[in-house]
């Protein structure tokens, strides 16, 4: 709340100074967007930050299931399994991983480390997998297998954000093609038929 009082002053500033070189009514809806502008910029700020880390945790997430699943093969429990993981790798999910080792090495349930960082990560793919990790435990399945499956699950789930964004990029590239390619090579052509036109004096009169 600090940083978005912050912005609003700073933003009333600004609305007030670009209000008071505008004309009419610009002036007074600059002198009013300036401090809304600047009380939602900290959202809008924080939201994008928001959308990217959770684009980076879905990117990590199948190669560094397939790296769990190696290590608890290996013979280590889930706990020294995410903190060896977490030790050797770099990203979102590397450091949450070592910090879930570092709790339950401190004495905190396993657990609740676990809902503390699905709590830190509301990220869809990260939910699915720590509930299919609960119920692996609670079942005394194989660790292993559930990793595994969850790390084509979430192959797969990648996949398919992929193929939804690039279908709804095609929408905004034609967008793009009939607002600004489309205008400019008609002004192009049309620049060149006036140039033509000044050259040869003219439309001959027959």
């Amino acid at each position: 709340m600090a940083v978005k009082v912050a912005a609003t002053v700073l933003g009333a500033a600004g609305g007030l100074v670009l209000g008071a070189t505008a004309p009419g009514r610009l002036g007074v809806a600059l002198a009013v967007a300036g401090p809304v502008g600047g009380f939602l910029a900290p959202d809008l700020w924080l939201a994008r930050r928001a959308r990217d880390r959770a684009r980076r945790i879905r990117q990590e997430l199948p190669g560094m299931l397939d790296l769990l699943r190696v290590t608890i093969e290996a013979g280590l429990s889930l706990p020294a399994a995410l903190t060896a993981v977490g030790e050797r790798t770099r990203g979102e999910l590397g450091a949450e991983w070592r910090v879930v080792g570092g709790e339950v090495a401190l004495g905190l349930p396993l657990a609740s480390s676990l809902d503390a960082m699905a709590r830190r990560m509301p990220v869809p793919e990260i939910t699915a997998m720590l509930g299919a990790l609960e119920r692996t435990i609670r079942h005394g399945a194989p660790l292993a297998n559930a990793l595994a499956a969850q790390a084509r699950d979430a192959r797969a789930a990648r996949r398919r954000r992929i193929r939804e964004e690039a279908a709804r990029a095609g929408p905004k590239i034609q967008l793009v093609v009939a607002l600004l390619l489309v205008p400019s090579v008609l002004l192009m052509v049309a620049a060149a038929l006036a140039g033509a036109l000044l050259e040869g004096g003219g439309l001959p009169i027959g």
